[in-house]
């Protein structure tokens, strides 16, 4: 049964661990998307062409999906305390590189590795778990990952202000971008002076073995194998857009470097997966029941449902407005833009009712509403539908997609506590690959086949959610002299 936060009651350390994160968390979002709504400025500084563009929108979330994975691993073995402030200060550190760059290459190599701080809002799932009991944690992780979201839409609407009013010139979007790179190398000193890893007195478990997810049977060393392939073939995606048949940002020898290094990379993960797990296939080996991997895979499946839906969608709307509306751009960016500022409400609200009224069921209903939600969107530009027709059916559709979010990560923290940043790692990398495959299918479907995938996609999401079993009872740790602990969960 959920419990009510007393979310600004400042002198409970809990809370003030939780602001601290979902701040820390915006912060990154700010950094990552500062760019984003300056690209007018800094196509017409540089001379930029509509294909160097996109390939700059495209390196910005490239190595977000490898990024993810090794986050997790990091804040499993250094802790959350040390994680974010790193992340957040060698963040800011390239964003200012980002605004200082004198070429189209610069900027390129600067916005690709800046990509990686797509990969903080795994280090606070870990942190917020180890600080708010099972019946709080789902609402604190929406309100983590609901409020820290929101990062993106103030950028869309603060980086032009400070770009045009406040510093002006041609320069103004260097001295914008930098702004915010200075935040980030800032709150790092008060996040690390500010936060603990876990309350007074309690055990941070770390895995025994890093570089892979630890599983207990053999069937789930398979379907581990079999779910690690899409995040490596998402890339391989990547570089083909970037590749001479797509956006020609790549030569032919570079695209087949890339390919090189992508395959080198997941060659890399399977030997870590295997040497964390080979000991299953010695004889007569014997595991304390700990989780089952399936439950990785089916959020996996239903993360990548609904975040790489609201990725997808968020970059389409707008020019699918003007197209088919004829509204103007600030219009179409302010409508398409409250399909994520819904973060600030669904997504603590899915988390909040998965603690109160069952996590798989909240998570049911949720997919369940998107995938009727994006039925109804199919249904946008058509004959007699009016505008009014559109901001609603998005308005509704966007209920459910962040709610589902929200309910996805109430789950998370309640699987394995010493691989939480490993898990949420890998479920946070395939709501990317679900970003890269859905506008992939866009820029090859018309607008209302695109709808009906990712209606299709929810709906197999929602089948996989009627196999989730609900964390109940007790999860098994194992500290490092041995001893085993059970951490309850109800």
């Amino acid at each position: 049964m959920a419990t009510r936060i007393p979310l600004f009651n400042f002198k409970i350390p809990r809370i003030r661990v939780l602001h601290y994160t979902w701040l820390a968390f915006f912060i990154t979002f700010l950094i990552w998307f500062a760019h984003a709504s300056l690209m007018p400025n800094i196509q017409q500084y540089f001379g930029l062409s509509e294909a160097q563009v996109k390939a700059l929108l495209l390196l910005n979330v490239a190595i977000t999906i490898p990024a993810r994975i090794l986050i997790g691993v990091l804040v499993d073995k250094f802790g959350p305390r040390k994680s974010y402030s790193f992340l957040l200060l060698i963040s800011g550190v390239m964003c200012l590189l980002f605004a200082a760059a004198q070429t189209f290459e610069q900027l390129a190599v600067m916005r690709f590795l800046l990509g990686f701080v797509g990969a903080g809002f795994v280090i606070g799932i870990r942190l917020i778990s180890e600080w708010f009991p099972a019946r709080e944690v789902g609402f604190a992780e929406g309100i983590y990952g609901g409020w820290g979201n929101f990062g993106a839409a103030v950028a869309s609407m603060s980086m032009p202000f400070l770009a045009l009013y406040l510093f002006g010139g041609a320069d103004g979007w260097r001295y914008a971008v930098a702004t915010t790179g200075i935040i980030a190398i800032v709150y790092s000193v008060f996040f690390y002076r500010g936060v603990r890893d876990t309350p007074e007195g309690a055990t941070y478990f770390r895995p025994a073995k890093s570089g892979g997810l630890e599983v207990t049977t053999k069937g789930d060393f398979w379907l581990y194998i079999g779910f690690t392939a899409p995040l490596y073939l998402a890339l391989l995606i990547l570089a083909w857009r970037l590749s001479p048949s797509g956006l020609g940002l790549l030569s032919d020898g570079q695209v087949l470097a890339a390919y090189g290094v992508v395959l080198a990379l997941a060659a890399y993960q399977y030997y870590k997966i295997w040497q964390v797990n080979k000991h299953l296939f010695e004889p007569n080996v014997v595991l304390p029941p700990r989780y089952e991997f399936k439950q990785v895979a089916i959020l996996s499946m239903a993360y990548m449902a609904c975040f790489g839906a609201e990725l997808a969608v968020i970059s389409m709307l707008p020019k699918f407005f003007i197209s088919e509306y004829g509204v103007s751009t600030a219009i179409a960016g302010l409508t398409a833009g409250c399909f994520a500022v819904m973060n600030l409400f669904a997504r603590p609200g899915g988390g909040y009712l998965s603690d109160a009224k069952g996590r798989r069921r909240v998570l049911m209903v949720c997919l369940g509403g998107q995938t009727l939600g994006f039925i109804l969107m199919s249904f946008m530009g058509k004959d007699g539908l009016s505008f009014a027709f559109a901001v609603g059916a998005v308005l509704v559709t966007s209920v459910f997609v962040q709610g589902a979010c929200g309910a996805v990560y109430s789950v998370v923290p309640l699987i394995q506590r010493r691989m939480t940043g490993q898990i949420a790692g890998m479920i946070g990398a395939y709501g990317n690959v679900g970003g890269v495959v859905f506008l992939t299918v866009f820029s090859l479907v018309l607008p209302t086949q695109f709808f009906y995938v990712l209606a299709g996609f929810s709906l197999l999401a929602f089948t996989g959610a009627l196999f989730l079993s609900e964390p109940k009872g007790h999860m098994i740790e194992v500290h490092a002299d041995g001893r085993i602990e059970k951490i309850a969960i109800d």
